[in-house]
């Protein structure tokens, strides 16, 4: 008896923790809209490839900067992709709400970039001109992602 009463425990133990990520996955999947149109389902598609475009983007660029010039320096890179990407998902937020709950586009995020510039201009390990080039990272994939479509479209 004394073998078999310390697996159970152990058995109850995994079965709970295999039970949370489905609680998890359930939580997650009942956020989003039951059956978005077609039309949000390609929005959202898109909202997917800029921010992979622009990650991507960032990683070469981060190591680029990294190997030519020093890791200071690509950190303050790293810095400004990073609120760029912030940025892009809050743009992208505020535009699927257009429509629905809002009549025009808010510019409260532009208080991100604007916070992050002043805060580097206080601090002197942080540099300017690296933080706002990585911030227009998601320019870079935007216009990237705009020339691939235009070149070579898909066959829808």
């Amino acid at each position: 008896m004394n073998s078999s009463s310390p697996e159970l425990p152990i058995e109850t133990s995994a079965t709970s923790a295999e039970a949370q990520p489905e609680q998890a996955a359930s939580v997650s999947t009942t956020a989003l809209p039951a059956e978005p149109n077609a039309s949000m389902q390609e929005y959202y598609q898109l909202q997917q490839d800029l921010l992979k475009v622009t990650l991507v983007l960032t990683g070469i660029i981060f190591i680029s900067v990294w190997i030519f010039y020093s890791l200071n320096i690509a950190l303050n890179y790293l810095l400004g992709a990073c609120t760029g990407v912030v940025y892009l998902r809050m743009l992208a937020r505020n535009v699927a709400q257009l429509g629905r709950s809002q009549s025009k586009v808010s510019s409260s995020r532009l208080a991100l970039i604007a916070g992050v510039i002043i805060v580097a201009s206080r601090l002197d390990q942080l540099m300017i001109m690296p933080i706002f080039l990585g911030f227009m990272t998601y320019k870079a994939a935007v216009i990237f992602y705009m020339l691939q479509t235009s070149i070579m479209p898909s066959s829808d």
